[in-house]
């Protein structure tokens, strides 16, 4: 089933990243990867995508890059489920490169990062993502924006933004208060929005349109059903995400703040808490992997504080 790309009122809900299992020779073990693939594919999220922080990009070859790709969009265009290649590249070249390659998959839209060495003032970052819409060929464009990327965008600069690139039909950033989400009301019209996992419920409630969600990391059939819930009873899921956030308060966070882990380590601990994916908790050369025994200790914990997502 050939999918087409998705505008961005489409663009909504619970996405789960593909993450990538790595050998003790730092390799790629893509026969792990393709069972990954397939089962997340057969799950009915409302998509999956690759290369996103947590699936490494910033570590990848290009040969690599376009195997990761390939072995997705193929599963995804079998199962008819939704999917986004991550072209995201610290290089702009590098990067358009990428999104060449990306949009002859066929997805349903590319994710980007703006050049990533200085930050880009805003007739350069409009210059970025003038090229990279064109390099597209037709596909929507999703950028990334989290709150480490070299400059964290306004409302009023997403605005800007989409008024130069109609291209660009989506980001995903770390979202706000309310003051924030009004004035992305106000200037980012046309722009789906997606939030932190841990904030989708909330977020949702004040406008945002989805999650390429951390939550999924732990168990991607458990946040599709919470997002679910989130369309039936918002009430009910706001409560869910209270103690959600109390598990990445309490039990998450700390290797971040305190032990200077990085966050895609974090994901792919979860997915060992989880169990959902044989992914393992190993990074890649230069990233530190958290021990899988932290994952033990902290499972009966996930399970106590959230049954409705580790038991989906």
């Amino acid at each position: 089933m050939l999918l087409k790309p998705m505008a961005a009122h489409e663009i909504a809900g619970n996405w789960g990243t593909v993450m990538l299992p790595i050998r003790e020779d730092d390799s790629i073990d893509f026969v792990r990867l393709e069972k990954i693939v397939d089962r997340m594919a057969a799950l009915g999220l409302n998509g999956i995508y690759t290369n996103g922080t947590a699936g490494e990009f910033y570590t990848q070859s290009e040969e690599e890059f376009i195997r990761v790709s390939e072995l997705t969009a193929d599963r995804c265009h079998r199962h008819g489920v939704a999917f986004q290649i991550g072209a995201s590249h610290m290089s702009p070249q590098l990067s358009l490169e990428r999104i060449k390659r990306a949009a002859s998959y066929r997805p349903s839209a590319i994710q980007v990062i703006l050049s990533d060495w200085f930050p880009l003032q805003d007739s350069e970052a409009i210059d970025c993502l003038k090229r990279m819409a064109e390099a597209a060929d037709g596909i929507g464009l999703v950028l990334y924006n989290p709150p480490h990327a070299k400059r964290v965008l306004t409302p009023e600069a997403y605005g800007r933004l989409k008024k130069e690139v109609p291209g660009l039909v989506g980001i995903k950033c770390a979202g706000g208060d309310a003051a924030w989400y009004e004035a992305m009301k106000e200037h980012a019209q046309g722009i789906s929005v997606f939030v932190p996992g841990h904030h989708l419920a909330s977020g949702y409630a004040r406008g945002a349109h989805g999650a390429y969600s951390n939550v999924a990391c732990l168990n991607p059939l458990g946040a599709q059903q919470w997002y679910d819930l989130m369309l039936t009873d918002l009430p009910k899921a706001l409560e869910l995400e209270t103690r959600i956030q109390r598990f990445m308060a309490d039990y998450i966070a700390p290797f971040i703040t305190r032990h200077g882990y990085c966050n895609a380590t974090c994901d792919k601990l979860m997915s060992v808490i989880g169990g959902a994916a044989d992914v393992g908790c190993r990074m890649r050369w230069p990233y530190r992997s958290i021990p899988a025994s932290e994952a033990d200790r902290l499972r009966p914990i996930a399970y106590e504080l959230m049954p409705e997502i580790m038991k989906a």
